[in-house]
């Protein structure tokens, strides 16, 4: 039942998440910085948001290998559904047009962002392909702090998707501020509890 519990999690976390992307990318207002990079090369290569963002993290995932970082379910799973559900989502969102509409599509999409992160990194099915960079460098350089590390690897992308033509905006900033406080509340809400030893088979129990 708990592995049930947790690949359904997962699973809604992603497609929500590639939801809340979209919803970010109507609203006009600025984008996360990963996205303001996915967006950038969306732009100069003609190719979809969606599958942007799964062959951006082909060679992120690869940057593991020197990392010694270990991919799970989750890390695979994430690669490919949240590009899907993302270009999904855009194709049926209505634009919006007006500043409501703008500022309820930013809204809406910081706020789906972290609910859908909590879903989906509370499954413990692995990390997503950016996520494993960002714990794998901290884990190569111990003396840097994880703060910096993902400060710099998010400056780095939103700088090169600023220069593509990606949207940066007050939702960058938003997003920015919010996001942290946000996972922090639903991440401990919806992580799927480790099973007691009671639970084990008794084989497992008794050692």
């Amino acid at each position: 039942m708990n592995l049930f519990r947790r690949v359904v999690q997962l699973l809604v976390g992603l497609v929500l998440y590639g939801a809340s992307m979209a919803l970010m990318v109507e609203s006009g207002l600025g984008l996360n910085p990963w996205d303001v990079f996915h967006q950038g090369l969306s732009e100069v290569t003609g190719i979809s948001f969606g599958w942007i963002v799964l062959l951006a993290g082909v060679p992120v995932l690869l940057l593991w290998i020197p990392l010694r970082q270990k991919p799970g379910v989750g890390t695979v799973a994430n690669l490919f559904i949240i590009g899907f559900a993302a270009d999904a989502a855009l194709a049926l969102l209505p634009a919006g047009e007006s500043i409501p509409a703008k500022v309820g599509y930013l809204v809406g999409g910081i706020l789906l962002n972290g609910f859908a992160t909590g879903l989906y990194i509370g499954s413990r099915m692995g990390p997503g392909p950016r996520d494993g960079l960002m714990t794998g460098l901290a884990g190569r350089f111990p003396k840097v702090s994880i703060r910096v590390i993902r400060t710099g690897i998010e400056l780095f992308v939103l700088g090169v998707g600023f220069l593509l033509g990606g949207t940066v905006g007050a939702g960058t900033i938003v997003y920015a501020v919010a996001i942290g406080p946000l996972v922090h509340l639903f991440l401990p809400r919806l992580t799927v509890p480790e099973p007691a030893r009671s639970d084990l088979p008794d084989t497992f129990a008794s050692r």
